[in-house]
């Protein structure tokens, strides 16, 4: 694992090659992304704040929404929680999301983008496809298994 300090050298050259100005709370919101992907608002303000001291939530919402703007970070929406965030851009992944303690994981396209094709495309030209898993993570597997032990 990269250390904070190239983590935060990254970071602030991505800003630049955005075209965006390099500020603490940028870099302390893709270092807190590139340290816990997937997570939401109020967990990267808690990273940001441990790293840098004050910083208030809507600075955080606020870099946030400029850094997907400039295609930085990527948001998703999983049905049933709150917006989370991650920094890998620029693919057509997916993600696995477990039912027991949501962990969120990144799944790779089996093709090329859009790596599924709609029966009927409707007119549209399509050029991502976004697919959510969703199912139990081993953990949670393994909690279930241990209370099916116990009950049983």
């Amino acid at each position: 694992m990269p250390t904070d300090e190239q983590l935060r050298d990254d970071a602030a050259a991505r800003l630049r090659a955005a075209g965006l100005r390099v500020t603490a709370p940028r870099v302390g919101v893709l270092v807190a992304l590139e340290r816990e992907s997937h997570a939401d608002a109020d967990t990267v303000a808690r990273h940001v704040r441990t790293s840098l001291g004050a910083v208030s939530t809507q600075a955080v919402y606020d870099v946030l929404h400029a850094l997907t703007e400039a295609q930085l970070l990527r948001r998703i929406e999983p049905a049933g929680s709150t917006a989370r965030y991650e920094t890998r851009v620029g693919d057509n992944h997916h993600h696995m999301i477990c039912r027991g303690c949501g962990v969120i994981v990144d799944v790779d396209c089996s093709g090329a983008a859009p790596c599924l094709v709609p029966a009927h495309a409707h007119g549209f030209d399509v050029d991502e496809a976004e697919v959510t898993f969703w199912g139990r993570c081993p953990a949670c597997q393994n909690d279930d298994d241990t209370r099916d032990k116990e009950n049983g």
